[in-house]
């Protein structure tokens, strides 16, 4: 590659502006997208997601769904007291009394299952939004980001969301 070919690469990158707000903007829509469909089973995405982990992983440590999930202990606990006080997870004591064991109620599988529907209308309207072919490409794109962009030392590399 010449070095006129890698100035104008390097050009047109800036003029794009700033990757993490345009991937912001993107994850705002999108999200909010999946809230609206959310919002009529009376759940955040965030908390469908919970559900969801911990119907398909089973009773587990709190530690072993935070990493599932990529959370940080203190966003797990902030995020699991909703679904806690409103019935549809449970702390449980663990093998032993300084352990915890997290797990779906008979009520949260019932809150799990109304909202996996509200999510697959979500899930459709965008993929018909956007095109499948469109869709597709994103989340191989998104696959190999995050496989570039993998922290080299365990235990980095949580979201706080």
């Amino acid at each position: 590659m010449s070095d006129k070919s890698s100035l104008s690469i390097e050009a047109e990158l800036k003029a794009q502006g700033c990757t993490n707000l345009r991937l912001r903007q993107l994850m705002r829509r999108v999200a909010q997208h999946y809230d609206l469909e959310m919002a009529k089973a009376g759940l955040k995405t965030t908390q469908y997601s919970l559900l969801s982990h911990v119907l398909k992983l089973g009773p587990l440590r709190p530690g072993e769904l935070a990493q599932s999930m990529k959370f940080s202990a203190s966003t797990l606990t902030r995020n699991l007291k909703p679904l806690i006080d409103a019935g549809w997870v449970e702390l449980a004591a663990g093998t032993d009394a300084r352990s915890r064991i997290v797990t779906i109620t008979p009520a949260g599988r019932a809150k799990r299952e109304e909202a996996r529907l509200r999510w697959k209308v979500a899930q459709e309207s965008l993929n018909q939004r956007l095109g499948v072919a469109r869709v597709l490409a994103l989340h191989r794109l998104i696959n190999e980001s995050l496989e570039l962009l993998s922290p080299t030392e365990p235990g980095t590399g949580t979201d706080d969301e």
